[in-house]
C-alpha cells in the first residue's frame, strides 16, 4: 500500500476525531481492515479502500506516475 495513503487516511481520520472503530463503522468496512489499512498492508481490496475514501470526499483512481507514463499513452 503507498504511504500517502496511508498518511491521508490516517490524517483525515484524526482530523475528524475518529477512532478506528468509528471510521470502520461509518464506511461499512470491519475494524481489520482500517488497522490493515493504516499499517500499509500492500494487499487490499480496492473497493473497500473506496468506501473508505468516500467519506473524505476522494476516490483512488489512476494517476500518471511520471511524464514518461503519458508519453507511452
Amino acid at each position: 500500500m503507498t504511504q500517502p495513503l496511508v498518511f491521508f487516511v490516517k490524517r483525515r481520520r484524526k482530523q475528524l476525531g475518529l477512532t478506528q472503530v468509528d471510521l470502520a463503522d461509518r464506511a461499512g468496512v470491519g475494524l481489520r481492515f482500517i488497522r490493515d489499512l493504516e499499517q500499509g498492508k500492500q494487499t487490499l481490496r480496492l473497493d473497500k479502500i473506496n468506501q473508505v475514501l468516500a467519506l473524505f470526499g476522494h476516490v483512488m483512481k489512476p494517476v500518471p506516475h511520471s511524464d514518461d507514463e503519458m508519453n507511452d499513452a
